[in-house]
């Protein structure tokens, strides 16, 4: 197939060193331009990474009639207002996670997302070692799934940082409870019933800094997760079954440079001595995704997870929230 023309709207960290460079080793992703509303930011990255075109304004790449698709990895509040501009540009839209910053702004994006293609950027979905991790779960190795547990922190107390602005989105729930959340509906292939939540909020960027919740998906299983924005970086998912389970050494962050491993384990002995490894070779998951996104918008393969998908993702995270406030469990 012909590759899509990709534009990448702002010179975000995740776009210059994750996103656009996975996308620039596939055939089937051609990253053309890449706009800023700082030009020289624009070109500075286009110069790094050997992209043709630069602007100094959104507007101006969403004009550029060559671009196809365009790469949303702006600041949470900005991802519904830009998509939809992209989208009446006639841009399908790649928007990074989370879609939005409440269920009902992503709402806002069920026309456009009859007109084009819309997507959330989980990644991780993409990953051999996620996608196996499901396999095994599927052919009942471990037996019934029951519970997950998920652990994801990492140290940022930089006040000009986007993830400690409470006005625009940010804090851990949104930023990497998201991958929970999804890590639950992802191995349960369900949705959960209700939920409930314990924050913890810095008392001076205003934003939650810890988070825990427990999501029952009815049939007695379970979702457990900790995110922190203020925590030493750790991440790891834990699956538990009734004959065994499976552990994602780095689930969210895999290298793209290293080899990766699942651990799937009958619990015979203590300690990891009875877990067996499965290890994948070096992925870029930014790169799957792209050729995924690519190969939908020509036609050539499903688009797995829409905007339908990123709707419920926010309305758990929504409910969430929600018991933060009420101190309670709040159905889903």
């Amino acid at each position: 197939m012909q590759p899509v023309r990709w534009g990448i709207l702002s010179t975000a960290k995740i776009g210059r060193t994750k996103v656009a460079p996975g996308m620039m080793k596939s055939p089937l992703c051609d990253v053309a331009a890449v706009a800023s509303r700082d030009e020289g930011s624009a070109r500075a990255m286009a110069e790094e990474l050997g992209i043709a075109k630069a602007y100094g304004s959104y507007e101006a790449l969403l004009a550029d009639p060559d671009i196809e698709a365009i790469y949303n990895p702006l600041p949470n509040h900005l991802h519904v207002p830009m998509t939809l501009a992209a989208a009446a540009a006639g841009k399908h839209v790649l928007c990074e996670k989370p879609i939005a910053v409440t269920a009902s702004e992503a709402e806002q994006l069920r026309q456009a997302a009859s007109q084009v293609l819309i997507a959330e950027a989980f990644m991780v979905r993409h990953h051999p070692q996620w996608q196996r991790a499901r396999d095994i779960i599927r052919s009942g190795d471990i037996g019934e799934p029951r519970a997950i547990q998920v652990a994801f922190s990492y140290f940022n107390v930089d006040p000009g940082n986007i993830r400690n602005k409470a006005d625009i989105g940010g804090g851990g729930l949104l930023d990497i409870g998201c991958y929970a959340v999804v890590t639950g509906r992802y191995v349960f292939e369900a949705e959960p019933l209700r939920v409930v939540t314990l924050m913890d909020r810095d008392p001076a960027f205003g934003v939650d800094r810890t988070a825990s919740a427990l999501l029952d998906f009815g049939a007695g299983r379970q979702l457990a997760f900790t995110v922190s924005t203020q925590a030493v970086p750790y991440q790891r998912v834990q699956i538990l079954g009734t004959r065994g389970r499976i552990e994602i050494e780095i689930p969210f962050n895999a290298p793209p440079d290293a080899p990766t491993r699942i651990l799937v384990d009958d619990g015979s002995a203590h300690g990891n001595r009875s877990a067996r490894a499965i290890e994948f070779p070096a992925t870029d998951q930014y790169q799957l995704q792209g050729e995924a996104f690519s190969r939908a918008i020509r036609g050539a393969g499903p688009l797995d997870y829409g905007l339908d998908d990123a709707v419920l993702n926010m309305r758990i995270l929504d409910a969430l929230r929600q018991s933060e406030a009420s101190a309670a469990w709040e159905r889903v």
